[in-house]
Parts: structure tokens; C-alpha cells; sequence
């Protein structure tokens, strides 16, 4: 009996546990291994922020999808591997065995890389504890007038964060700091200069050009030694990958993310697989969702090919990703490479992709 381990309910295992419910490994045990018996889609985070969405509304329950596929289902964080016995060691102080591993835990938010970022900041992951902590700031900003937060971190999510606060709180004192001249650096100059716009019309504090080296319980403080008071501070920083995969001995990046050939295989140990935020492609892309989930088809093909002896198929990203910014007020930005639009169609556009996303893995979607 061979077994298939998938560590990590992230987007790209989404799409195994659907391609295993269709189609399942002949003598093969699979588990996955889950510290959350749900995976909340990112996409649609914004949206439950604004009050656009239920929370359930955005979240995939891995529990019944698991059964569906004949996969059982682990709720457990994986810390550690034995590559050399083959096991993955959980946070309950169980080893699970695998012939093949596939790894989708996701990246951790860079808190670290700010004094006082652990202790005293509230990181976009985990995104389950990202919830529980914006349920208790909305519910602090509903009860106290005088309640303020600034975030960390002006790339999309960190706009698409501040605009969908604003919408739900539209007394927050808010301020969003970033390190360049304008939110969205890498994106359309049109798109940041409309995102600009935006921050000034729902009076949240544009703060470019500045870095954040510190957070105490009053606020951040930034690099001129600034202080910007804030009783909630959000941080929508870079990825960060965990410690426990260069500690097993896989082959990683200077960022310590799990290196993959075109195969998704790791580069050093061929029985390992990985996608998502966490690995580290031979053609290095953006860490962002929407990679995750176009890695998912290719690796549970590639999964299954390596079970059954098959040759594997190279996959390589696609060079430009279609970016969907959310601004709180059921309208969206819209950029492919060079090309931006906007309005309140790209966001029913952007709605409506979010929503068959969800329902291709809900329990009618199947």
C-alpha cells in the first residue's frame, strides 16, 4: 500500500482533493494533514471585511471534501519531517508515514522583520487567526469611537485591506504606510495613482515612502523615528516561509521557500512535492493566490503519475497574472500586465469568479 501525505489545506491541495474525488489512486492511503477543518479563500477576505460576504461564504470546508475523495482527514500543523524514514511530525506529537509527500502549508507573514511585530502586530497569516483578530477590531471600533489602526504593507492586499475597513468602519481613524511613492508599486502607474485617489476620499492616511521598524502597544513607529498612534496594527508584510523545511533538509531559497523543478518535485528529494506560497518555482513568480491555484491542476496530475510510475509533466506559470482589487464599495481595479480598468462591473466580474471558484468544491459543486 503506497501513501500519499498532503501537508497543507492551501488553494493548490484544493484542487487534489477535487481531481482525487473524481478519480481516486488505486491502492493508495491518503491523508491530509490540516491545522483547520476549513481553508478560507483569499480572494474573497476583502469582501467578508466589507461585509460583502458571511464568513462561511468564503471558506472551502476541507472535512466533507476530504470524504468525498476518500482522503482522511488529519486536523493537525505539521512542524518537522524525517525524509530519511519518510515521516511528517505533527504538533500533537504524532509521525504520519508517506511514500510520496506533497507540501501546501502556505507561507507566515514577515512579522519578525519589525521590532515588536510578534508581540504587539496582527498579522494577515495565519488567516484563520487574521478573522478571529479583525472580529475583535471591528467589534473594538464599534464600541470606542476613538479606536485607530494603520497597516503595514501598501502592495494589493494591503489597499484592498484598508478600503474594505473603511467600508465596515467608516469613523476608524486609519492609516496605511508603505515603502514607496505610491500603493500598488508593480502595478499600472493609472491603477496607483486611482488607488491614491481613493485613499484620500475615504480620508485613510496615505503614508509612502516610509518603513515601519517598530510596533509598541501605542502605534508603529517608522523609520524618521515618526510615530503614527494606531491601537491596532495590521500587517500585510511579504511572506515569510517556515523554519522546519530547510531544517528537514530540503533544498530552499536564500527566503528559505521549498525549491521545485517544473515536475513540482522538490529539487532535492523527487518523493516531495510542493505548491502555493511555500515553494519556490524554477521560473520564480509572485507569491500570490493566484499562482497557488493554477499550480493545483499540474500538481495533482503529476501526483498522479509519480504513483503510477508515469513520467511527469514540466509546468511552467503563466508570465502575467490577472489582478482584481476589491475597494470596499462593490467596485474593483482591474490590471493584466500594462492594461487597468475599473468600475462596478469588474467587481460583479470579480464576484462572479470568486463565487464558481468556491462552488466547484462546495458540496453541489461536485
Amino acid at each position: 500500500m503506497k501513501r500519499l501525505v498532503l501537508l497543507g489545506g492551501g488553494h493548490a491541495h484544493v484542487y487534489v482533493l477535487d481531481a482525487l474525488a473524481r478519480a481516486r489512486l488505486p491502492d493508495t492511503e491518503v491523508t491530509l494533514i490540516s491545522p483547520y477543518p476549513r481553508q478560507i479563500y483569499s480572494g474573497m477576505l476583502p469582501g467578508w471585511i466589507a461585509g460583502h460576504y458571511h464568513i462561511d461564504e468564503t471558506a472551502i470546508p476541507l472535512t466533507p471534501l476530504a470524504e468525498r475523495a476518500g482522503v482522511r482527514f488529519k486536523q493537525a500543523r505539521g512542524i518537522g519531517l524525517d525524509l530519511d524514514a519518510r515521516r511528517v511530525r505533527c504538533d500533537d506529537g504524532s509521525e504520519i508515514p508517506f511514500t510520496w509527500l506533497s507540501i501546501d502549508t502556505g507561507p507566515t507573514t514577515a512579522s519578525a522583520r519589525i521590532d515588536g511585530g510578534m508581540q504587539h502586530g496582527i498579522p494577515v497569516r495565519p488567516i484563520e487567526d487574521f478573522v478571529t483578530r479583525i472580529d475583535a477590531l471591528i467589534a473594538a471600533a464599534n464600541a470606542d469611537p476613538d479606536c485607530s489602526a494603520a497597516i503595514i504593507g501598501s502592495g494589493a492586499a494591503g489597499v484592498e485591506l484598508a478600503l474594505a475597513l473603511r467600508a465596515r468602519l467608516p469613523d476608524l481613524s486609519l492609516a496605511l504606510i508603505g515603502s514607496t511613492a505610491l500603493p500598488l508599486d508593480g502595478l499600472p502607474g493609472r491603477l496607483q495613482r486611482r488607488a491614491r485617489r481613493l485613499l484620500d476620499a475615504r480620508h485613510i492616511r496615505w503614508i509612502g515612502q516610509r518603513r515601519a521598524k517598530a510596533i509598541d502597544a501605542e502605534g508603529v513607529w517608522l523609520d524618521d523615528d515618526e510615530q503614527v498612534p494606531a491601537h491596532h496594527v495590521l500587517q500585510v508584510t511579504g511572506a515569510a516561509a517556515p523554519d522546519w523545511p530547510a531544517l528537514a533538509g530540503l533544498s530552499t531559497d536564500a527566503g528559505g521557500f521549498i525549491r521545485v523543478g517544473p515536475t513540482l518535485q522538490s529539487v532535492s528529494h523527487p518523493v516531495v512535492f510542493a505548491a502555493g506560497d511555500v515553494a519556490a518555482y524554477a521560473d520564480p513568480r509572485p507569491k500570490s493566490g493566484v499562482f497557488a491555484v493554477r499550480a493545483g491542476p499540474p500538481l495533482a496530475e503529476n501526483l498522479r503519475r509519480a504513483i503510477a510510475g508515469e513520467a511527469l509533466l514540466p509546468w511552467q506559470a503563466q508570465r502575467r497574472a490577472l489582478y482584481l482589487i476589491s475597494t470596499g464599495d462593490r467596485r474593483a481595479l482591474a490590471a493584466w500586465g500594462l492594461l487597468s480598468i475599473e468600475g462596478a462591473w469588474v467587481w460583479r466580474w470579480k464576484d462572479h469568479i470568486d463565487r464558481a471558484f468556491m462552488a466547484r468544491f462546495s458540496q453541489h459543486g461536485m
